[in-house]
């Protein structure tokens, strides 16, 4: 004799209602609207005010209109993630603003006999000029900086991941997260005192580029130290256990797996130090001529060109300091979108 299942027929009583999936860009301009007429009744004239009250008023709103529909804990859940969100728009507001300003301002200049002319022979009050001996500048210092910083620093993050043990591992360690934290102005400071005034070298390039090098080196130690640890020790078992050499498992092994993440952290940390002034202002000491040798005299760079030139207070020279800026903003963006694809190009490839 067989029994027909039972079924049961009663709702389940840990479904409740919930909220469309517009509600929350629903509650958001009902937020905006609100937010602009109290500012208005208020007589507040900045938008970043408008704006904090908006904020405001989604997060309370969300949890205000959740709660009554879905239940408290449902309600803490979104008020969660508005609070997300939220924090997501406020870092991103400014940012999105600091580039549309740049590119507004900059486009004015930026063209390309602005990239091709240096200012030799034009005065600061002066229309014309560009940044060219600035931005061949800016190249070679940071070259060698590169050339300088990532394999001192590459090296010091093996030794740290493969080798390091006991009190000098921990030192280095102690030293490199000091380092991280150093000002720009005190690695200019300390380059001048060492090389200019001790060892009687001179201005350069190649002095600013010694003291954006210290800067980079501990960007690089741990960015390099955090993707070799991401390596399955598996693989470095497995090489060893064929009789492999450390070393070689390491150059064979470690660093080709690794190389993707490395590289983005090296394009990182030059995307780093580009922009430094403080170095380049007491080491380098500038010239609105072209000197295509880092090592013998003044250089300049971009970032001591848009000082020099927001410093001159003419509308010309405002211009080509914001069109200089877009030019700075634009090299650290190939940079980090060069990182980007080669730490892509360089992923593992995982197939069937």
């Amino acid at each position: 004799m067989s029994t027909a299942p039972l079924t049961d027929k009663r709702p389940s009583t840990l479904r409740g209602a919930s909220l469309p999936k517009w509600s929350s860009w629903a509650i958001a301009a009902g937020a905006v609207a609100l937010a602009v007429g109290i500012g208005l009744a208020a007589g507040l004239d900045s938008k970043v005010q408008w704006g904090l009250i908006a904020a405001l008023l989604f997060v309370f709103g969300t949890y205000g209109i959740a709660a009554r529909v879905e239940g408290r804990r449902q309600a803490k859940d979104r008020v969660a993630t508005s609070l997300v969100w939220v924090c997501f728009i406020v870092a991103v507001v400014p940012l999105a603003s600091l580039i549309w300003e740049t590119v507004k301002r900059g486009v004015k200049a930026f063209d390309l006999y602005f990239l091709s002319h240096s200012m030799g022979v034009v005065a600061d009050n002066e229309p014309g000029g560009g940044i060219y001996h600035a931005l061949l500048g800016t190249l070679e210092q940071v070259g060698i900086a590169t050339l300088i910083a990532v394999p001192i620093g590459v090296l010091t993050a093996i030794y740290l991941v493969e080798y390091g043990r006991g009190k000098l591992a921990r030192a280095v360690t102690f030293f490199v997260d000091v380092m991280t934290g150093v000002p720009s102005i005190v690695a200019g400071l300390f380059i001048l005192s060492f090389w200019i005034l001790i060892l009687d070298m001179g201005y350069s390039g190649f002095a600013g580029a010694l003291a954006l090098s210290i800067l980079m080196m501990p960007v690089v130690v741990r960015s390099t130290e955090e993707m070799l640890k991401l390596v399955p020790n598996e693989l470095r078992e497995a090489s060893l256990a064929l009789g492999v050499p450390k070393w070689r498992t390491i150059i064979k092994v470690v660093l080709p797996t690794s190389i993707g993440g490395i590289t983005t952290g090296v394009m990182l940390a030059v995307a780093r130090i580009t922009g430094e002034t403080a170095p380049v202002l007491l080491l380098v000491w500038g010239t609105n001529f072209i000197n295509n040798n880092p090592f013998s005299g003044p250089q300049a760079s971009l970032p001591l060109y848009i000082y020099r030139q927001y410093a001159a207070g003419t509308e010309v020279a405002y211009d080509r300091a914001w069109a200089a800026a877009l030019a700075l903003i634009a090299f650290v963006m190939i940079l980090n979108l060069a990182a980007r694809g080669i730490a892509r190009w360089k992923a593992p490839k995982t197939g069937r």
